[in-house]
C-alpha cells in the first residue's frame, strides 16, 4: 500500500483575477475610437433628419427698388454701400447688398454687376 503525505502548511498559489465592480466591459483604444465614431455618426443622422427644417416661406418678400452698378477698379462693397446708405447705416446697407446679390463675402470682381438699393 502506498501513502501520500499531506502537508497542512503547504498551499498552492492560486492566481485569481479580481474583477472591479462596475467594469464589466473594457474597450481598447481602437474600440474607444470606433465607439466615438459610431456615436458621432448616429448624432449626425439624427440631426440631419430632425434639423433640416427650412425657415423659408412660400411667400415673396417685400420688393426693394434697386439699380445696377458695375464694379470698377478700386471699388469696394463698403464704398458702394456708403454712397447709398443713410449716415450711420453703412454696415446695414452692406448686409442688404450682400443679401440681394447672394454674395458670400465682401469681395467683388472688376466688371461685376450688382444690384444696389435706390435711396
Amino acid at each position: 500500500m502506498s501513502t501520500v503525505a499531506i502537508n497542512p502548511g503547504f498551499t498552492r498559489a492560486h492566481t485569481r483575477t479580481r474583477r472591479r465592480p462596475g467594469s464589466a466591459v473594457r474597450l481598447t483604444r481602437r474600440g474607444q475610437v470606433v465607439a466615438v465614431l459610431l456615436f458621432l455618426g448616429l448624432l449626425l443622422a439624427v440631426l440631419t433628419v430632425y434639423g433640416s427644417h427650412s425657415a423659408a416661406t412660400g411667400e415673396a418678400g417685400t420688393p426693394v427698388a434697386t439699380r445696377t452698378v458695375e464694379v470698377g477698379q478700386g471699388d469696394t462693397l463698403w464704398g458702394i454701400a456708403s454712397e447709398v446708405a443713410e449716415p450711420g447705416q453703412v454696415r446695414a446697407m452692406v448686409h442688404q447688398i450682400q443679401e440681394i446679390n447672394a454674395l458670400s463675402g465682401a469681395s467683388l470682381q472688376i466688371g461685376q454687376e450688382i444690384a444696389v438699393p435706390v435711396r
